[in-house]
């Protein structure tokens, strides 16, 4: 029986150092101007981090922003600002959200007011929402906006052409503005120190992913590699920091396997595994404990996750190479999940969905992301199709918490577990 109260979270320590570090990162934020530094924001999938701290700069992303005003509670009543103002219910709950909390002060989870860019870094790859979104940024802050056309990996292939095109960029354009706004002088070693640091980070997160093969699983790829995300995806990849981190995480999870323990969710261990799932879709933050539970309670683990890799596919291979960094930030801005065509994210599932040994395919469809969003019920079909194994579909949002219906979701996913186990039943007479 279950005696902690709502209050007991259990964190290991990598969640604790994981916390500290995104903290960190918001005190520089509200601190530039005593310490003079110059701001640029831009979004995780295919972000330049070296290159911005190349710079001396400090790495604002709005989706964080968005992400954690969703799990404080607080991104609800910025939503309905933004919508008060004219943003339509439609649009991404990421960028009213945002709208939002510019509306009611402009406050960092440390209660500090967030500081005016000095430049908006538009990285796209594959999200047409984030064009939008800066042009709204932009027209608040009117300040130097730099944009890195990423093509779209419509063949499912990356070509030179493609890499030459984006280096070309990040010389003639990217690399000039960074260097009017910061006033640094553009250090290409000091890229490739960050560079390595960046590959050593990504060695040990591909580790921690994959160490869910194992039965039991010592981690939940879903869920639980939302906090493992969270260095790497956003302001730390290049620092020592994020390396430190990593070594922490690995050390963590190689216990459990030799333990041969389970997850730790902010129940407790997850000592119960009866389904192993593969997720698509982003989690939702508003509820977000009360969504993990619920898979908790059912005894199932999600041993692979498509969002886990929004910010890099790192377990197909790349890492960033400090002998070619300009061509290396390339292949990284074109080989993210969200850039990929979707016959190479279904062939991506379906790998998973083999490798990972998984009883089951859950989409998690956001309403207001169309990135993720569109062909899902396609993709889930033919999942099916390819591995034998049931698929289910639920809708949640992402910050949202209009679009959260505990009950209904509960009630999806239940009858999914029950599903998968008269598969089972069938298979075994």
């Amino acid at each position: 029986m279950n005696n902690k109260t709502p209050q007991e979270v259990i964190k290991e320590p990598s969640m604790v150092m994981q916390k500290e570090l995104i903290a960190s990162n918001y005190e520089a934020l509200t601190s530039v101007a005593e310490t003079g530094r110059k701001v640029c924001s831009t979004f995780v999938p295919g972000n330049l981090n070296e290159l911005i701290k190349c710079f001396d700069m400090v790495n604002n992303l709005p989706e964080i922003n968005a992400i954690n005003n969703g799990m404080r509670k607080k991104s609800g009543s910025m939503i309905r600002d933004a919508e008060r103002i004219g943003h339509s219910e439609d649009v991404c709950t990421y960028v009213k959200s945002d709208i939002g909390m510019m509306a009611q002060g402009n406050i960092a989870p440390n209660g500090k007011p967030m500081p005016r860019p000095d430049m908006l870094m538009l990285s796209y790859t594959g999200c047409y929402t984030f064009m939008k979104w800066f042009e709204l940024l932009r027209h608040e802050y009117n300040c130097p906006t730099a944009m890195l056309q990423v093509p779209y990996q419509g063949d499912g292939k990356i070509t030179p052409e493609m890499i030459r095109y984006i280096v070309k960029q990040l010389k003639e354009d990217v690399i000039p503005t960074m260097e009017k706004v910061s006033g640094v002088k553009f250090d290409i070693d000091r890229l490739r120190e960050m560079l390595k640091l960046s590959a050593k980070a990504e060695d040990d997160l591909v580790w921690v992913l994959e160490s869910a093969k194992n039965k039991p699983t010592p981690i939940d790829a879903y869920f639980g590699a939302v906090y493992y995300m969270g260095p790497i995806f956003t302001a730390f990849r290049g620092t020592q920091e994020a390396v430190d981190y990593y070594t922490m995480l690995r050390a963590e999870i190689e216990q459990r396997l030799k333990n041969g323990q389970g997850p730790i969710t902010p129940e407790g261990e997850q000592k119960e595994q009866k389904y192993r799932l593969v997720v698509e879709g982003p989690p939702n933050w508003t509820s977000f404990r009360d969504f993990w539970k619920m898979f908790y309670d059912e005894g199932a683990v999600v041993v692979a996750s498509t969002y886990s890799k929004v910010g890099g596919l790192y377990d197909e291979g790349f890492r960033h190479d400090a002998s070619k960094p300009l061509e290396s930030l390339a292949e990284y801005c074109l080989s993210c999940y969200t850039n990929n065509n979707m016959p190479q994210r279904v062939d991506l599932i379906e790998k998973y969905m083999h490798e990972f040994e998984a009883d089951g395919f859950l989409t998690n469809s956001i309403k207001s992301c169309n990135s993720f969003a569109a062909g899902e019920l396609l993709m889930m079909r033919e999942i099916e199709k390819r591995t034998g194994k049931p698929g289910a579909f639920i809708e949640t949002d992402l910050v949202d918490p209009r679009y959260f219906s505990q009950a209904n979701v509960k009630n999806r996913l239940e009858s999914y577990f029950q599903m998968i186990e008269q598969r089972r039943q069938r298979n075994a007479a």
